[in-house]
């Protein structure tokens, strides 16, 4: 036997060399194009930039309360199109944003402490609206900012999704007349059952709908991973989000999470595990991590890019927009990259 070993270690050697262990690969996406810094210098917080079917950037500032169109070369400056404001049309304490492929979008706020969701044309009019019947909670702190309320939804110009754990499901679907539609996902366990808020805090993502049927759920706290659901709301499958840039942040994932004192009583504030989630045309499924990386996952559930945006410098986007013509806007910054790049 011990005459073998080296032949043997010759042998398993050659394999290995026949068949390499794969690369781990990071693609580099450069801008094409940007807001002029100028225009993007005059807003507070550039949270998302999607485009009109008239080509003029949609810039939601959350900071300033406000959702703007500024022209794709800046000729015109910015023009306010939703102002702030307690009253119906207007925003205060605004949390999400979405948009159609027809130009309408939606704004989540909470002006009263009573979260709200507005539909607005891309010219600015408010359409339609409706109240939730709850109140806004604390549920994920991001540094020294705690984010408050409906912290992600998604429209599809005939139904709105939202992350709704209080209701005792991941999503719930609302018509644009505020009744609703149907609540679908299972909460999944997280061993926190007994701690009510908690539970819903680890339970808390993105709703995500895909252009030709089916859903995503993203989980925004906890352990990273994502469910699949098909039109009607059955699971199809479900999927942790894995890799080096996120082995930190699970080494780091407390068991216990200190309650801190808010104007709308104690909640244990969790902090989020990814900065973004949006679904392209073709119904990938792109990730964007606390790291400056992103993930880009097949509608099988496979990772098949990871990518690195750099604008006038390496950045995660905290927003994606995709449009028709093979091209993404990442926030903040409105940066345009082709993503047929690689």
């Amino acid at each position: 036997m011990p005459r073998l070993l080296p032949a043997l270690l010759c042998l398993l050697s050659f394999a290995a060399s026949r068949h390499p262990q794969p690369a781990r690969s990071i693609e580099t996406l450069r801008s094409t194009g940007a807001l002029p810094a100028h225009i993007a210098g005059a807003f507070e917080e550039i949270a998302a930039c999607h485009v009109s079917p008239e080509q003029d950037y949609l810039v939601f500032d959350q900071r300033s309360h406000a959702v703007s169109r500024v022209a794709r070369d800046g000729a015109g400056g910015v023009k306010e199109v939703v102002l702030i404001g307690v009253e119906p049309g207007r925003l205060l304490r605004p949390s999400a944003f979405a948009s159609a492929p027809d130009g309408t979008f939606i704004v989540a706020d909470a002006p009263t402490g009573v979260e709200r969701v507005q539909i607005f044309s891309y010219l600015g009019p408010m359409i339609g609206g409706f109240t939730l019947r709850r109140r806004s909670a604390p549920r994920v702190t991001l540094g020294n900012l705690v984010l408050n309320g409906v912290g992600s939804i998604d429209y599809t110009g005939r139904s709105i999704l939202v992350s709704d754990p209080d209701s005792g499901a991941l999503i719930t679907e609302y018509g644009l007349d505020g009744a609703v539609l149907r609540t679908f996902g299972q909460l999944r366990a997280t061993g926190h059952e007994a701690d009510r808020d908690l539970h819903l805090a680890l339970n808390s993502g993105y709703p995500l709908a895909i252009p030709k049927g089916g859903f995503y759920f993203v989980f925004l706290t906890g352990v990273p991973m994502f469910r699949k659901y098909d039109a009607a709301g059955a699971l199809l499958y479900e999927r942790h989000i894995e890799g080096m840039e996120v082995d930190a942040y699970l080494r780091a994932l407390p068991t216990r999470w200190p309650r801190r004192t808010t104007t709308a009583g104690e909640y244990p504030l969790v902090s989020p595990a990814l900065r973004a989630a949006a679904v392209d045309r073709q119904g990938s499924l792109w990730i964007s991590l606390m790291a400056p990386l992103t993930y880009v996952y097949d509608g099988g559930g496979e990772k098949r890019r990871t990518l690195q945006f750099r604008g006038a410098g390496v950045f995660a986007p905290t927003d994606l927009f995709f449009t028709s013509d093979g091209r993404v806007i990442a926030s903040p910054g409105c940066y345009t990259f082709d993503v047929r790049q690689g």
